[in-house]
C-alpha cells in the first residue's frame, strides 16, 4: 500500500464526495481517518481509501449505511466479492442502455406535450433518465409504459390534477400535525395507494422500487413536490391501513 495520506478536503475533492458526507461517515463510525499528522491533522491512508471504495460500491448497490457498517465490521463480504457484486450491477446497467429507445420515447412525449422547453427542463429530463435507470428494471419500465398508454391525454391530465390535489391535502394535514392514524389521513393514504396502482397494476416489485426512489431522492423533479418529510408521513399512514 502507498504511504501517501490525504486531508479530508483533499479526499473530498479527489473523489467527488462532500466534506459533509465524509464527516458523517466518521461520526457514525463507518469510516474514520487512520492517522494524525505532526500538527494533529486527521489524515486518510490508502487503507482508508480501500474501505471508502467498498462503502461507495455497497451504497451504489442499495445497502443502507447501517447495513454497510455491519457488513464491513463482520467481514461478511471481502473486497473481491464487493467488486464482483458491483460488476454485476454495472453489467445490468449496460444492458439497460440497449433499451435507451424506451427512454428517448418518454422524452419525446414530454417535448411534444410542451411547445417551449427551457434549458432547465432539459436538465431535469437528463436527471430523470439517470434516476429511472438506477431504480427500475427494463421490464418494470415497459410495464409502466403499457399502463400509461391505456389512458387518454384527458385522463392523464385528470390523474395529474388528482395527484397535485392529494399532495396539497396531505401537506395540510402534515402542517397541522394530524396523527397518521387519523381517519382523514388514512383516507388520503388510501387515495395515494389507488393512484399509484393505476400506473403499476398492483405490481409489488415496482411499488418497492418506487418507494426506494422516493425515499432516496426527495428533491427529484419526478417527486411532484413530495419532500422527504411528506413522504415519510404518508408512508407511516399507509402502514396503518
Amino acid at each position: 500500500m502507498e504511504q501517501q495520506t490525504w486531508k479530508i478536503g483533499e479526499l473530498a475533492k479527489l473523489t467527488g464526495l462532500t466534506v459533509r458526507a465524509l464527516h458523517h461517515y466518521d461520526q457514525i463510525g463507518l469510516l474514520s481517518p487512520s492517522q494524525l499528522s505532526a500538527k494533529d491533522h486527521r489524515l486518510y491512508t490508502a487503507k482508508d481509501i480501500v474501505r471508502l471504495q467498498q462503502i461507495i460500491s455497497l451504497k451504489q448497490l442499495g445497502f443502507s449505511l447501517e447495513e454497510i457498517k455491519e457488513l464491513l465490521e463482520n467481514k461478511s463480504l471481502n473486497h473481491l466479492q464487493i467488486i464482483n457484486m458491483q460488476l454485476a450491477s454495472v453489467k445490468k446497467q449496460m444492458a439497460l442502455q440497449e433499451e435507451l429507445f424506451l427512454k428517448l420515447e418518454t422524452i419525446q412525449e414530454l417535448l411534444q406535450a410542451q411547445k417551449d422547453v427551457c434549458v432547465n427542463q432539459f436538465m431535469k429530463i437528463i436527471e430523470v433518465t439517470n434516476m429511472i435507470e438506477k431504480y427500475f428494471t427494463k421490464e418494470q419500465l415497459e410495464k409502466m409504459k403499457q399502463q400509461t398508454q391505456q389512458f387518454s391525454d384527458e385522463e392523464k391530465q385528470q390523474i395529474d390534477s388528482e395527484w397535485l390535489q392529494l399532495i396539497t391535502n396531505i401537506r395540510a394535514e402534515l402542517a397541522k400535525n394530524t396523527p397518521t392514524n387519523n381517519q382523514k389521513v388514512l383516507q388520503l393514504a388510501s387515495q395515494w395507494q389507488a393512484l399509484t396502482n393505476q400506473f403499476v397494476a398492483g405490481d409489488q416489485a415496482i411499488i418497492e422500487s418506487a418507494e426506494r426512489f422516493y425515499a432516496e431522492n426527495p428533491n427529484s423533479p419526478l417527486q411532484h413536490d413530495v419532500d422527504k418529510e411528506l413522504y415519510l408521513y404518508i408512508q407511516e399512514a399507509m402502514s396503518h391501513i
